[in-house]
Parts: C-alpha cells; sequence; structure tokens
C-alpha cells in the first residue's frame, strides 16, 4: 500500500482528531483519511455523471 505525506492545517487536524480514537467513528488517523477520500471521490463521480463525464458504474 502507498504511502502519502500531507500538510494539513491545524484546525482540520484538531476537528479530524475529535473522532479518531477508541470508541470514537474512526479507529485511527489513516482510517479518517482514508474515509474522507473515498467519500471525496464518490462525490466526484457523482458530479461527472450528472454532467455525463461519467458513464454509470456499478457500486461494490
Amino acid at each position: 500500500m502507498p504511502k502519502v505525506t500531507v500538510d494539513i492545517p491545524k484546525e482540520l487536524y484538531d476537528d479530524m482528531m475529535e473522532h479518531v480514537g477508541r470508541d470514537k467513528k474512526f479507529v485511527n488517523q489513516s482510517d479518517a483519511i482514508r474515509t474522507a477520500i473515498r467519500k471525496m471521490l464518490d462525490q466526484m463521480d457523482e458530479i461527472d455523471r450528472r454532467h455525463g463525464r461519467l458513464k454509470n458504474k456499478s457500486r461494490e
């Protein structure tokens, strides 16, 4: 699995960390970031689909 390093504003980091940890929505930072990327890509696919730039793909 490729590794990616990013710089993010402290405010975004702090907001994310409120949802990361034991008994929270995400088990770790990587899980939170992967989930955010998947959601963003799904939204971008939907926008492209509406504008005729992407054919319908079956969801897994």
